[in-house]
């Protein structure tokens, strides 16, 4: 009896060497994902540690989340992922965070206590810190290196390679890569992409999103340690609020694994954010500060003050999935301002364009 063909297996694909462009949460969940499927992988990043948003600033009072303040866990593949490290990130009490007027009266609850906030401890940046150093110990992460072109590889015209600068304005090629991953903000994206032919289309694809930067407030008040008094101002120690200038405000020692010194991270809205985006620090510091005494009614002179702002901090028009990948010109595309603004966002999006290209 004549057996009947079997049918074709599928075949695994080569490994490949792909960089990755962008060492936030989106970029480090693609490659990592990448990684773990035989693919060689270099990631890339103008910033001198990985996390992007999960960042930690330090400082002598202490540290501050001042990008993403925390995150939720509702993807069962990211649950998945946040086991691999356990006891990375643990849950912050302050889970039912309340929606304050200008003059910091409570109006109305926010988020229900049932969805738990999980920050990383003992910083933001403690979970992309541990999830890329596999490919730390692999010579595939290279910080404090801007990409400021991408274009096909001269030598072969079948591979990518990047024009890069780093400290003191050096210059340096990479090249002979199979695909190129940007894993940036929108706008950073789109400007690389209009650089190259074969990344027009993707950086058209794009154009509709649309981001909003943030001004961040970080504050500290030692003496609120002293053995007489444990903190100040008011009871609660998060809060989204309605104030003109102030959206988000986080008492940043009541965080798991953080030093006791009493320490605020103060988040400006969106519409303030861009109405004052090119002012001088030293301005919006002040406007922040007086928003912040007249929220919580701290009126007591900070011993540390500072501003950061994030140009990109806040997807207003997503792009509405969760990746772009461009077989043909091997150019892929991740980041939470595809399908929103949260964490997982970003990791869910990594994920799946690394699986789309793997």
């Amino acid at each position: 009896m004549t057996k009947p063909p079997r049918a074709p297996s599928a075949q695994p694909a080569l490994p490949r060497h792909i960089a990755v462009i962008g060492a936030g949460m989106a970029g480090i969940a693609c490659a990592r994902t990448l990684v773990q499927a035989g693919h060689r992988v270099t990631v890339f990043d103008k910033n001198q540690d990985v996390g992007g948003r999960m960042a930690t600033h330090n400082t002598p009072f202490g540290t501050f989340d001042h990008g993403t303040q925390y995150f939720t866990v509702r993807d069962a593949r990211f649950a998945q992922a946040l086991a691999t490290t356990p006891g990375a990130c643990k849950p912050w009490s302050a889970n039912t965070v309340r929606v304050l007027d200008t003059y910091g009266r409570v109006t109305a609850a926010g988020l229900p206590a049932r969805e738990p906030h999980w920050v990383p401890a003992p910083a933001m940046n403690t979970l992309p810190t541990q999830w890329a150093q596999p490919l730390h110990e692999a010579g595939g992460v290279e910080l404090q290196t801007r990409v400021t072109r991408i274009e096909p590889d001269p030598i072969s015209a079948q591979h990518w390679q990047l024009r890069t600068s780093g400290a003191e304005d050096s210059q340096h090629v990479f090249s002979g890569f199979d695909a190129v991953v940007l894993a940036t903000p929108s706008a950073q994206a789109q400007e690389l992409l209009q650089n190259s032919r074969q990344g027009a289309q993707l950086a058209k694809q794009i154009s509709a999103v649309r981001v909003a930067p943030c001004w961040t407030l970080m504050l500290a008040f030692p003496q609120a340690v002293q053995p007489t008094l444990t903190h100040l101002g008011p009871q609660w120690n998060a809060a989204r609020s309605t104030h003109h200038r102030i959206a988000w405000l986080a008492r940043e020692s009541s965080k798991p694994g953080r030093g006791a010194i009493e320490r605020w991270t103060v988040q400006a809205s969106d519409a303030w954010s861009h109405e004052h985006l090119e002012d001088d620090a030293p301005r919006v510091q002040a406007k922040l500060l007086k928003a912040f005494a007249e929220v919580t009614g701290i009126r007591t002179e900070p011993a540390h003050a500072e501003v950061h702002r994030w140009r990109d901090a806040q997807t207003l028009k997503p792009l509405g999935k969760t990746h772009v990948w461009d077989a043909k010109a091997r150019l892929g595309l991740c980041g939470d301002y595809l399908i929103g603004h949260r964490v997982e966002d970003a990791f869910v999006s990594g994920l799946e364009l690394a699986l789309a290209m793997a």
